[in-house]
């Protein structure tokens, strides 16, 4: 008995020959991989602080590299995203910027409720500052997620001619509460890239998957959400 070779797929019945793109290049799978990485350990981080502290100036300069003199303050909530590649994984660094001003406080427990870290600012220049970033900390230790991965952040170290606020009050406010502690200035760049790694380390360690090897890709975006009134 002679033995027919199969027909080919595009003259079986009901069957047709997939049309293949020739400029679409096949998914290779550790990108497959990265993507499945990159959902499980997203997460969102959440700055707090007194109007004039440098928030806005900390993560511009972490997510853009760039330094403006003259920030205008945050107006409700901004939005800001980075990528983190840890080896063979990316981690989407999801950033809430919350607006200082006192008639913008109700607003900020819709964004560190849900968040995985928080960092709370204060300037160096200004005791006032300090006194409302203690507030802060008391505030997320109340209504916050229990584990809640906190830092308690000093800005403006450039400005150590007008300080006001002492290394060490900063430092033992923090080993009391249990909180983080790190000197920044974003005018300088001055720990700024270290406090986001640190934080993002935390994150992870904390996470079902733990990649090494961080380092950074420039993937940035912002959203102003709230654009209020007095």
């Amino acid at each position: 008995m002679k033995v027919l070779p199969p027909l080919p797929i595009s003259l079986l019945p009901g069957l047709h020959r997939p049309r293949v793109n020739p400029f679409i290049l096949p998914e290779p799978p550790w990108r497959k991989q990265k993507r499945s990485l990159f959902s499980s350990i997203t997460g969102f981080r959440v700055l707090l602080g007194d109007m004039g502290a440098g928030k806005t100036s900390l993560v511009l300069r972490f997510v853009k590299g760039q330094f403006h003199e003259y920030q205008e303050s945050t107006i409700g909530a901004a939005f800001f995203t980075q990528v983190l590649s840890l080896n063979e994984a990316t981690v989407k660094f999801d950033v809430w910027d919350t607006a200082g001003q006192e008639r913008y406080h109700s607003l900020a427990p819709m964004y560190y409720r849900g968040a995985a870290a928080a960092v709370v600012v204060y300037d160096i220049t200004s005791m006032d500052s300090f006194q409302k970033a203690k507030k802060w900390v008391q505030e997320l230790q109340r209504q916050g997620n229990p584990k809640l991965i906190m830092f308690l952040v000093a800005n403006k170290a450039d400005l150590e001619e007008k300080r006001r606020v002492d290394n060490e009050m900063g430092e033992q406010y923090a080993k009391e509460n249990g909180l983080s502690f790190m000197e920044t200035s974003a005018k300088t760049a001055q720990n700024v890239n270290e406090l986001f790694y640190e934080i993002a380390k935390r994150v992870v360690k904390a996470s079902p998957s733990r990649p090494n090897g961080m380092k950074l890709q420039r993937q940035e975006s912002r959203r102003t959400l709230f654009c209020c009134s007095a």
